[in-house]
């Protein structure tokens, strides 16, 4: 591959704010997986009861 075609590749790639998304809270994102897997903890387990 040519550096032309590599160094626009890249420009590509990193984006025009080099990746970082503002949309994307952290916090908001972990919490809400946090509470989907809880959530499929506890349905799987009243589910799994032994009768």
């Amino acid at each position: 591959m040519s550096t032309v075609a590599l160094t626009a590749l890249n420009k590509i790639a990193e984006g025009s704010e080099g990746g970082n998304h503002d949309s994307l809270n952290p916090y908001l994102t972990g919490g809400a997986a946090l509470f989907i897997l809880l959530l499929l903890l506890f349905i799987t387990t009243r589910f799994n009861r032994d009768r």
